[in-house]
């Protein structure tokens, strides 16, 4: 579905722009083993415990969209989350505070980034796999942007595999700084980052058109077509649950 290949893309072009936010920590990880193979499982474990917890930010999220899809808002709420995604790279001065917390937030971020730490101090491939999961709970503007099209697509198991792919989208470059340090010059991924905004743009363009329904293939399918395979997709999960409690009765 070329939705979720726009997150596989976002998660790719976006890693550029995560090597140098979060390339310290892929850099400095404590990967376990003697055997480059070693190394490589260990930094492919905590990609996949990053990947694992934007997992579950999907399913949440897609879960958020699909319940305002059930009050009413059906396709609005992919116009609004491709409107917000446009928004924030036209106005970024609107959302200069977005990093901005307040104690609560700004206690839960230091005592996160302080048990990442603590785990650092532990040489084992579990512990990169949960520095890995705690990392993916970082603030990062470009996860918000994932986040933004999880709610777009008014689906759980849509949200879910939506950031599933964003983040597999991510790991050929975190995997690749873990293993080599900076593989790329500060100068080319400036110039790569200067296409992540116009790639934030296109995916929301995308999420506008979906929400439209113009009867565009791919782009943007006839709203009769959308309503029918969320109903599908609904019923499917309603008679999976039933097939469930019958199990447990």
């Amino acid at each position: 579905m070329a939705i979720l290949i726009t997150a596989l893309i976002l998660g790719f072009m976006g890693s550029f722009h995560c090597a140098g936010m979060c390339g310290p920590i892929a850099i400095a990880l404590p990967l376990h083993g003697n055997t480059v193979s070693q190394k490589i499982y260990g930094g492919t474990l905590y990609n996949l415990g990053r990947t694992l917890t934007y997992g579950i930010m999907g399913t949440v999220f897609g879960l958020l969209g699909q319940g305002i899809q059930l009050i009413g808002f059906q396709q609005k709420v992919s116009v609004i989350m491709g409107a917000l995604m446009i928004i924030y790279v036209i106005f970024p001065a609107l959302f200069k505070n977005q990093y901005r917390m307040d104690k609560s937030w700004f206690s839960f971020v230091g005592k996160l980034k302080s048990t990442i730490g603590k785990i650092f101090s532990t040489r084992s491939f579990s512990s990169l796999f949960f520095i890995g999961l705690l990392n993916g709970l970082l603030p990062c503007g470009l996860v918000y942007m994932a986040i933004a099209g999880a709610i777009g697509t008014g689906n759980v198991m849509l949200g879910t595999f939506y950031m599933v792919l964003f983040g597999l989208g991510t790991i050929p470059m975190m995997l690749s700084i873990s293993l080599a340090g900076n593989v790329m010059s500060l100068a080319a991924r400036e110039k790569i980052n200067k296409l992540i905004p116009v790639l934030v743009v296109v995916v929301g363009i995308f999420f506008i058109l979906r929400g439209l329904s113009l009867g565009i293939p791919y782009l943007s399918p006839p709203k009769q077509k959308i309503e029918q395979k969320f109903e599908q997709g609904l019923e499917k999960n309603t008679a999976d649950l039933h097939k469930e409690s019958i199990g447990i009765f």
